[in-house]
């Protein structure tokens, strides 16, 4: 049954199939204003959460949208792990300062960071903020190939979640001055041009803060199509002259100090706070920017990084550009251009005269049209669920639980490891493209027959495999386990059993062919065995192509 279902699961993909869920049993037939149906609360709950809970959906049938939001957004802040900063050397730290057995696991590896991800996705309630940090963090790559110190990851995870809500401008600088990023893209220790030591400016940085985290590589329209010459080609955004400018401008810059260590200039590795300036290694020459905006050059090294921030940030690309990545990450892999038009606009200008505010920007993208009603219905709308979502998505729908341990390997199995992307680009690159459509569709980079099997096996291990025990080296783990016992009394009727699913999973909009197949499969299971039947059901559902797709 797995592989069958697998293999017409990857076809469906390709050709852009639907999904949704509802919630729970009695959310089926849920009340809600015209303006706010059943399925668009369902649609708003799985875009700005990792997956709707039955407390979530009568929460916003009874406050409605904006309500729902703003009370979001003024939750408090989930935390990542509180890690102890650890030597760079494995071996001293782990067979001198702390030789027990879980010392590589705990402090050299994403373990604890990833268990606390999981476990705050399933069951913190700030669910709008965790996803957009998700979003975030997929954009701003960092990568625990480069650093697996899992303090300087927690570091770097809890400044995404502190300033998802905030500007963009102070969130460009807390990641430029990010010790984790200063490493992944050789910010740290990057010096002024000296030929008689062989140092030049390090381009890395400045190159992947224009390319992939502000401007892009083409200038755009407010709308993010690409503005173009006489001769038809797409203007280009930024020169290597550019980049080699803001190299020089991201000059003199180190490692925050560790405690009880002398200050140099060229610190090692510390992940702790901060970069800290180092002026006798900043280039304090002129320089010219973006649009040719030139600035004198100073000594002091934070006088020249915030010029250059500024720059990037006031640069007209910034707003589609922004509105264009968020709105993959949480809605749609394939905006219309009037839908990244509006969210652009207020990126500029929030209606209060201020710009980069992405609070704005989120609510902005949740509430419009383009997400909403009958505009769902554009067969190029939608997003392939990513490992992560899917996941969680199905686990917070059916009312596992799991302390994250297991999850971090489904999650990997599938291709997405979580904090260990292979490339600055992420798992998968935002204009991916379905062969043959020229459409995006960036989580289809990362499926093939043997994520597709992963796929079925992990909704197979939790719905009909026993529960995964506790890691008993893990402080308070609770396993992973489902319980579907609550649907047992449906069993008896297969038409109802499936239709209840259909509701909580995908609002309905099973097609007739499929809701009939799943029928039969239903049937086939005795009557006496209602366990079995429920969970031959779910199993078809979750694993099927229409859910596999966030429409």
């Amino acid at each position: 049954m797995k592989r069958a279902l697998t293999a017409a699961t990857i076809a469906a993909l390709l050709v852009g199939c639907a999904t949704q869920r509802a919630d729970r049993i009695d959310s089926v037939d849920m009340q809600a204003p015209p303006r706010e149906s059943p399925a668009d609360t369902l649609r708003l709950l799985e875009q700005s959460s990792f997956g709707p809970t039955p407390q979530m959906v009568e929460r916003v049938r009874r406050q409605g949208f904006a309500s729902y939001l703003d009370e979001q957004f003024r939750l408090k802040v989930s935390v990542m792990p509180e890690l102890k900063p650890v030597d760079n050397d494995v071996n001293k730290m782990c067979e001198q300062g702390d030789p027990g057995k879980l010392c590589r696991r705990d402090h050299y590896s994403q373990f604890q960071v990833q268990t606390r991800f999981f476990q705050n996705a399933l069951t913190q309630p700030d669910q709008l903020r965790q996803r957009v940090a998700f979003a975030l963090g997929q954009i701003f790559v960092v990568s625990a190939r480069k650093n697996n110190r899992a303090y300087a990851m927690s570091r770097y995870q809890q400044l995404l979640l502190d300033d998802a809500f905030g500007n963009y401008r102070q969130l460009l600088a807390d990641v430029t001055l990010s010790p984790m990023m200063g490493q992944y893209l050789d910010m740290a220790n990057n010096e002024k041009l000296d030929p008689k030591r062989g140092v030049a400016p390090n381009e890395n940085y400045a190159r992947e803060v224009l390319q992939l985290f502000s401007v892009g590589l083409v200038q755009l329209n407010p709308d993010g199509t690409p503005m173009r010459g006489a001769d038809g080609k797409p203007l280009p955004t930024y020169s290597g002259e550019e980049i080699k400018e803001f190299a020089r401008a991201f000059t003199g810059w180190t490692y925050p100090t560790a405690p009880g260590a002398k200050p140099k200039p060229r610190n090692p590795g510390y992940f702790d706070t901060r970069l800290i300036a180092v002026p006798a290694g900043h280039d304090a020459g002129p320089k010219t920017l973006l649009g040719g905006q030139r600035i004198r050059g100073n000594a002091n090294p934070q006088v020249d990084l915030d010029a250059a921030l500024d720059n990037i940030f006031m640069h007209r690309n910034v707003g589609p550009f922004m509105a264009r990545r968020l709105i993959q990450h949480l809605t749609t892999s394939n905006p219309a251009p009037d839908y990244i038009e509006r969210v652009s606009r207020v990126f500029d200008d929030n209606g209060r005269g201020v710009r980069g505010d992405l609070k704005a920007v989120v609510r902005a993208i949740l509430l419009d049209p383009s997400a909403r009603g009958d505009a769902v219905a554009s067969s190029s709308f939608g997003k392939l669920r990513e490992p992560v979502l899917y996941i969680t998505g199905v686990m917070r729908a059916l009312g596992a639980t799991s302390d994250g341990v297991d999850l971090i390997g489904q999650s990997a199995g599938m291709e997405e490891n979580v904090f260990v992307a292979p490339t600055v680009f992420n798992f998968f690159p935002p204009d991916y493209e379905v062969m043959g459509t020229g459409m995006n569709a960036p989580e289809l980079a990362i499926v093939d027959s043997t994520t597709s099997l992963k796929r079925a096996d992990f909704a197979w291990r939790l719905i009909f495999g026993k529960p995964i025990a506790p890691d008993p080296n893990v402080p308070g783990a609770v396993g992973t386990s489902l319980s579907l016992t609550a649907w047992e009394p449906l069993a008896a009727e297969p038409a109802v059993l499936v239709d209840k699913l259909d509701a909580l999973l995908l609002h309905q909009s099973l097609p007739a062919a499929t809701r009939e197949a799943v029928l039969q499969a239903v049937a086939k299971v005795p009557a006496r065995d209602a366990a079995l039947r429920v969970k031959t059901a779910t199993y078809l559902m979750v694993a099927g192509p229409q859910y596999q797709v966030q429409r």
